[in-house]
């Protein structure tokens, strides 16, 4: 079995930074694109940040310049740097990623259970 578990998340004030960690542990083989996702209250789930196997990476506009997405394959971890934070990016963040637990088998996508980020004075 895989497990996928962030943490990092907490309460900061606006401008502030805070860093995301999301690490696969159990069954994993190898690892495809990872992402970040968040949803507000009373929101749908929207597509934070995204980082390939080439580390190729892709931004919502509401956070291109603000945040950064990194992955280290050695410790199957994936971040997010997230600066300059505003009270509009209050919400559960989830990560995302793509495994293959055995060459055998094919990329399974499995989610975290998600941490919360509050930005408020």
């Amino acid at each position: 079995q895989v497990q996928v578990v962030e943490s990092g998340g907490g309460l900061v004030q606006p401008g502030g930074s805070l860093r995301l960690s999301c690490v696969a542990s159990g069954a994993v083989f190898f690892i495809g694109p990872m992402s970040w996702y968040r949803q507000a209250p009373e929101n749908e789930r929207e597509l934070v940040a995204e980082i390939g196997v080439s580390e190729t990476t892709m931004y919502a506009d509401s956070v291109k310049g603000r945040f950064a997405i990194s992955r280290d394959n050695t410790k199957n971890t994936m971040y997010l740097q997230m600066n300059s934070l505003k009270p509009e990016d209050t919400a559960v963040y989830y990560c995302k990623m793509a495994v293959r637990a055995t060459q055998n088998q094919g990329l399974k996508y499995y989610w975290g259970q998600g941490t919360q980020v509050t930005v408020s004075s």
